[in-house]
């Protein structure tokens, strides 16, 4: 259906539903994505307490959303960055949908050289929402049904959702109304305008400079700030055209390159902070400025009733472990960082603001994961039937922002990373893991070795008791077995035998 054909069908179905009231008015929908935030990168404590960490950072804006909504203290993403964002528009886990490391150039893995490992045909160039593009999944994703919705479709910022030269790699193809920035890179060459966000007059631009800010070009502002100002633009078209808007605010921020905000970065030096530190922390502070900026812009026009707004990082923070002893955020008492499979590296700080849905100051310890976001965005727009092509695994947590039940205790989460992201440190490599209720198992591929974990007891995986809980490894490695032959999930091959990394269950019978 063309564009102009929606509008037209839009216009008529918001006429009839203003003169009919018969129903409330379609909420307007903020989606605001982090990149690389770890889970205590911000002066909102999402453990049972504060620590050291969240007096460290100055997030005012996430502490008015924590007053105003419900932070989520298990919520969970995966390890790395295209994954996560293939998973939130499609609902599909990464298992299924085999975009399991982040993406780039047409046909070209990203994976690390791993010595005893041979990596699968995994799908390097990302969603597609078309059919034939090889090596890609297709799938209906999330904004494409929103506009179908008569929702104004914003997407601005960090795309990353396929590869150079395929349809994924433009948000436009997508969905989305309007694209502001988003390409194939999932970083960002410069923050700074004065470098025109790394576009280099007269040359062509590097693969990672970011798009379509010209104006900005020469001018003395941060990447973060720049977005935020073409998101309210874009903001204004939607309220000229009385369409409820679907922003999905993907900031570059808090991603390498570690760049000060020249607004917020001496403050943290004068506490002490060395550079790198203190260049991380300016970064949360502009981008918490954003959040407050866009908040403020919905409180102006009269809309912050009837609107939703859901705060997500797409990863955990890049930890000093990974880093080589460079650290620039921590996640502790979490365990590792970005590219793990401990907690480090999943659990994410999560937000939701809805009046009159949602209560205020309210805190949610129910676990749920990156896909669980594509039913439950569709069934706020009142599409919880909408036809997909593909196959999903979330689950929408509405109930739990309406206080009216639990997280299944017996429902599974699973991850599966059967790649080499690059860094060393604890719970990074090729593996698969499954959390139900308090205890998580992680499978490493190439050792064929097992670490489990009682959350409740052990949040830092201190503790590994896959040697002395002989019955709950199998029952874990079981389900999630189960799961990957559910989705033909794809595996590593030895290269010494050839032969295909064994599934867990098959692991524990070796």
């Amino acid at each position: 259906m063309r564009a102009s054909h929606i509008i037209l069908i839009c216009f008529f179905l918001l006429e009839f539903a203003a003169v009919g009231n018969s129903q409330p008015p379609l909420p307007n929908i903020l989606l605001f994505l982090v990149d690389d935030m770890g889970w205590q990168d911000t002066s909102v404590p999402f453990w049972d307490k504060p620590t050291p960490f969240n007096r460290r950072f100055y997030t005012p804006n996430m502490e008015r959303l924590a007053r105003e909504g419900m932070q989520f203290t298990q919520a969970y993403a995966t390890p790395v960055c295209s994954p996560t964002r293939v998973s939130l528009i499609t609902g599909m886990n990464a298992a299924r949908h085999r975009v399991t490391n982040w993406t780039l150039r047409k046909n070209t893995s990203t994976d690390g050289q791993h010595p005893s490992l041979k990596f699968p045909e995994w799908n390097v160039n990302g969603l597609s929402p078309e059919a034939g593009i090889e090596r890609t999944v297709q799938a209906t994703p999330l904004p494409a049904l929103l506009k179908q919705a008569c929702y104004f479709t914003i997407h601005c910022g960090k795309a990353h959702f396929g590869a150079i030269g395929t349809p994924g790699e433009n948000p436009l193809n997508l969905g989305f109304d309007v694209n502001i920035a988003g390409h194939a890179a999932g970083a960002p060459q410069s923050y700074r305008g004065l470098e025109n966000f790394g576009n280099e007059e007269g040359e062509a631009p590097s693969v990672w400079a970011v798009p379509g800010l010209e104006k900005y070009h020469g001018q003395d502002i941060f990447l973060t700030e720049a977005l935020t100002r073409e998101a309210i633009a874009a903001l204004d078209q939607a309220q000229e055209n009385g369409r409820p808007f679907f922003l999905y605010m993907a900031h570059y921020a808090v991603h390498t390159p570690i760049m000060a905000d020249p607004r917020f970065y001496q403050k943290y030096l004068d506490t002490g902070l060395d550079s790198i530190e203190a260049r991380y922390a300016s970064m949360v502070e502009g981008m918490d400025k954003s959040l407050g900026d866009l908040m403020a812009y919905l409180d102006e026009k009269g809309v912050a009733d009837n609107t939703v707004i859901l705060f997500m990082s797409d990863n955990g923070g890049l930890s000093a472990v990974a880093r080589g002893g460079e650290p620039h955020t921590h996640n502790k008492p979490l365990s590792s960082g970005k590219g793990s499979a401990h907690e480090g590296g999943i659990r994410e700080p999560m937000l939701v603001k809805w009046p009159g849905v949602v209560k205020p100051g309210s805190s949610n310890d129910n676990y749920l994961i990156i896909e669980d976001f594509f039913p439950t965005i569709l069934e706020i727009a009142g599409l919880s039937k909408a036809p997909t092509i593909q196959q999903t695994d979330g689950v929408s947590f509405l109930p739990l922002l309406r206080g009216e039940g639990q997280t299944d205790p017996d429902r599974p989460l699973f991850w599966h990373f059967p790649n080499e992201w690059g860094p060393q440190g604890p719970g990074i490599g090729a593996f698969s893991a499954v959390r139900q209720g308090n205890w998580k198992l992680i499978y490493y591929h190439a050792s064929r070795t097992f670490e489990l974990f009682n959350l409740k007891r052990d949040i830092g995986e201190a503790n590994n008791l896959a040697g002395r809980k002989g019955r709950k490894v199998k029952a874990l490695a079981g389900i999630l077995s189960t799961y990957m032959e559910s989705v033909e999930a794809q595996m590593p091959v030895e290269k010494e035998s050839g032969q295909v990394v064994p599934l867990p269950s098959q692991a524990l019978k070796e």
